[in-house]
């Protein structure tokens, strides 16, 4: 009985001592690291990481106060990059210093991460093309900032990605997942450069960051580059603020395997092009959403990015014609309060019917902000896309799927509604609507 109280009074210090921030920390500096931006220092940040996982583990850490250029890093089992105070680490501008195309990687590796405070810049502007009034022109190579293949026990904590020029953090077929606390912050006019992408995989957990980007904030998907790790599933996203010209909660546009047991909470979204978007486009399944308690600030943007300030978006449309889609069920959505130029969107297609969905104390002001013209926006879908000509936005846009509720939603028309607004819900080939304590009329009701 005595030993079992004095393990129960020891344990909080044994998994301290445990912890990776008290296992060995090794220095670039001690493998001879120049440090002074210029150099490229990989060779050096390469046999420090070596050493550490020969050893059994360890931190890597970039001294406080120092900056290290690099071209492709791997992390490996066990070892954690450590970015002291006021460090960055800065990737290489020319090509043939990557491998892959990514900055730095951990593949097939246990119990690996990268903690902060200090600082991973990818330069990505200087990948890009000219500097468009709205977006950059694309080049054809560009690397990506940081991603995690096939790993377990992931922990990504703290640190600062700044100006990636392609995905920032990919994570790709991993199991248990912790991404807390970390800032991203990249040109609102970059392409492509996706605050964080879980791609297949499961168990993870996103919290309180701070994500700014051009393109999607934070988006779960089963590319089909990555479709031999499967579904994607068990996935939460709370207290983050989410900044983007594009969609700040997705899921999709890449479907191919299963996505289920998502839970977004307790956020902001500030800026988006689109709030909530779910874009069912290849033949996986997809259930189990619960998104409750977020606040959205959206307006409409130069037409490349997709979206067209919509709330909440759910659209299932075969990418290519005839193509296969999955199904969609069981999609909730509660306490959400949206400014935007539009408001809940949902249509299916022959290919897939959504069903299933509650939409339940959603507040929506709808109101023109901006002279871009009003648009549906079904991209990517092989014959649609983007549609301005003759558009009528409607508060709830309902078509093509079964079993929906809406119970205590609103909706107040901003004032002088353009010819673009109309009415409060539009039900199109809709079986089992229910409407209860609904509030709110057409943008032109006499």
């Amino acid at each position: 009985m005595i030993n079992n109280l004095l393990f129960r009074r020891l344990s909080p210090y044994l998994l301290l001592i445990a912890s990776p921030l008290y296992a060995a920390t090794l220095s670039p500096v001690d493998y001879g690291a120049k440090c002074d931006g210029i150099t490229n220092d990989a060779v050096s940040i390469q046999k420090t990481i070596d050493a550490a996982a020969a050893q059994g583990g360890g931190i890597v850490s970039i001294p406080a106060g120092h900056k290290l250029l690099s071209g492709s890093i791997l992390l490996k089992s066990n070892v954690f990059l450590n970015l002291e105070p006021g460090s960055k680490l800065i990737g290489s501008i020319h090509p043939e210093d990557y491998t892959d195309s990514i900055f730095i990687q951990a593949k097939h590796a246990e119990n690996v991460g990268i903690t902060g405070p200090g600082e991973i810049n990818g330069q990505g502007l200087l990948f890009l093309g000219k500097e468009g009034q709205y977006i950059y022109e694309k080049k054809p190579w560009r690397p990506r900032l940081i991603l995690f293949e096939d790993c377990k026990r992931v922990k990504i904590s703290d640190v600062s990605l700044r100006e990636a020029a392609f995905w920032s953090l990919h994570l790709a077929g991993c199991d248990d997942v912790s991404i807390r606390g970390i800032s991203i912050k990249n040109s609102l006019k970059a392409p492509n450069c996706d605050g964080i992408d879980p791609d297949h995989s499961r168990n993870i957990r996103i919290s309180d960051c701070s994500v700014e980007c051009g393109d999607d904030a934070i988006v779960i998907k089963t590319s089909h580059e990555f479709a031999k790790y499967g579904p994607c599933e068990n996935i939460t996203i709370t207290h983050c603020v989410l900044t983007t010209h594009d969609c700040a909660l997705k899921i999709g546009s890449e479907t191919v395997s299963d996505i289920r047991n998502i839970v977004f909470a307790d956020c902001v979204v500030n800026m988006c092009n689109r709030g909530i978007g779910i874009l069912m486009r290849d033949e996986g399944n997809l259930e189990n959403l619960v998104a409750h308690d977020i606040i959205i600030n959206s307006q409409l943007f130069y037409p490349e990015w997709w979206g067209a300030s919509e709330a909440i978006y759910v659209n299932a449309h075969p990418r290519e014609v005839g193509g296969k889609l999955g199904t969609i069920k069981n999609l909730h959505f509660s306490h959400i309060v949206s400014h935007a130029e539009a408001g809940v969107f949902i249509q299916g297609s022959e290919a897939c019917i959504p069903e299933a969905i509650t939409l339940s104390d959603i507040s929506l002001t709808i109101t023109k902000t901006t002279t871009w013209p009003s648009r549906f926006d079904l991209r990517p879908v092989e014959e649609l896309g983007v549609e301005e000509k003759g558009v009528v936005i409607a508060g709830y846009h309902l078509k093509d799927a079964k079993n929906i509720t809406l119970n205590n939603c609103s909706l107040i028309w901003g004032k002088n509604p353009p010819a673009s607004y109309g009415p409060a819900i539009r039900s199109e080939n809709v079986s089992g609507l229910t409407v209860e304590h609904f509030s709110g009329s057409d943008a032109h009701a006499l």
